[in-house]
């Protein structure tokens, strides 16, 4: 496949950035460098353009580097919250990704961060706090902290119930209150017998007799 060379005017993800020289397939120059208006041709009048491109790419740069190092300092003095449902033992369903974080930031907070930016070495799958590495340029990285909540609500504790014991009052007040109809029935029929037992017996009447 013939091979051509070719200077870069913008940033081509892959390939370079602007005053960047290099070799590309012919086909591709042609049918789409060229008409994206991303490179030209290297020749001896094109060459002439490298010091504005130079210039201009120094200047992106520094804008880059300058916003991402402002953007790095917000961002580490900010805490993301994020939810997840979770089962009783209280481990979540599902996890947190890259792709998930970006959407809050931007979200929550009106920032946008390329996921490819966030450095997660495993999906976040505990609640809590966690750390996260965001490399924002190349010479600029931050770190993110981030606060995964639970949506499920925690059980609650069981209430003590006062109706066992209120029932339980009820009962022995029934108890009692029998009792002591039955003792006061029975006080006018066993004083009389009392009385009687506690009388001495009389002497039988003896008659003297006639002389």
């Amino acid at each position: 496949m013939a091979k051509t060379e070719v200077i870069l005017t913008h940033n081509v993800v892959g390939l370079g950035a602007e005053s960047d020289h290099v070799k590309v397939a012919a086909g591709y120059a042609r049918n789409y460098l060229f008409p994206q208006g991303l490179a030209i041709s290297l020749t001896a009048a094109n060459k002439r353009r490298l010091e504005s491109l130079r210039q201009r790419r120094a200047e992106r740069e520094s804008l880059e580097f300058n916003t991402m190092s402002e953007l790095a300092k917000g961002l580490s003095k900010t805490v993301l919250v994020l939810t997840a449902k979770t089962g009783e033992d209280g481990k979540m369903f599902g996890s947190i990704t890259p792709g998930t974080i970006a959407d809050e930031l931007r979200h929550q907070f009106d920032v946008v961060v390329d996921k490819k930016k966030i450095h997660v070495e495993h999906p976040l799958r505990t609640l809590g706090e966690h750390e996260i590495e965001l490399r924002l340029h190349d010479d600029v990285t931050a770190t993110l902290k981030v606060r995964i909540d639970s949506t499920t609500p925690p059980p609650q504790p069981a209430q003590p119930s006062f109706a066992e014991p209120r029932a339980r009052e009820a009962r022995k007040a029934m108890e009692i209150a029998p009792a002591k109809g039955r003792e006061t029935a029975k006080s006018p029929q066993t004083a009389p017998a009392e009385a009687k037992r506690e009388r001495l017996p009389r002497k039988p009447r003896t008659e003297k007799k006639a002389e």
